[in-house]
């Protein structure tokens, strides 16, 4: 009679053990994992106003959502959309679950208003990142020509 319970204490645990398994890889399936690429600013031919781009890559299981953007060069960083070339600004951007989020020249975009100094070609711009469910992102944008055009078309 012995070895029956020591058979079913034997299947309990290793049901426990993939029981723990399986909620760890939900647990991570559940949250957005986001990171940024190329980004940058071209060089303002303004005195007090400049734009930034750049993309956000969501590769976990969640959504998450942008909800605002600082930076020390600028009093405020707006977001904004264009569609059918009208500009709008808007408080928040969803960044789908295995999906991004583009800001490129002509759409998404963001505004740097009330500059605090005039950025220059070769310098770079800290930007922090602030989203709804994740940890901020501190992004060094780059200042590039006020004519740049990047490879990857955004």
């Amino acid at each position: 009679m012995r070895r029956p319970a020591v058979l079913t204490a034997s299947a309990l645990a290793a049901a426990l053990a993939l029981t723990g398994c399986t909620d760890s890889a939900s647990a991570d399936a559940g949250k957005a994992d986001l990171s940024v690429s190329s980004p940058y600013m071209p060089q303002p031919v303004s005195a007090d106003m400049a734009a930034g781009f750049l993309t956000i890559t969501n590769d976990g299981g969640a959504g998450d959502e942008l909800t605002s953007v600082s930076s020390d060069v600028a009093g405020e960083v707006t977001m904004h959309s264009t569609t059918g070339g009208a500009m709008a600004e808007k408080s928040s951007f969803g960044i789908p679950a295995h999906g991004r989020l583009v800001f490129r020249s002509g759409g998404n975009h963001l505004m740097f208003e009330k500059l605090k100094r005039a950025p220059k070609q070769g310098q770079t711009v800290t930007v922090k990142l602030t989203f709804a469910q994740s940890g901020p992102l501190t992004v060094e944008m780059p200042v590039k020509p006020a004519t740049y055009t990047p490879s990857t078309g955004h």
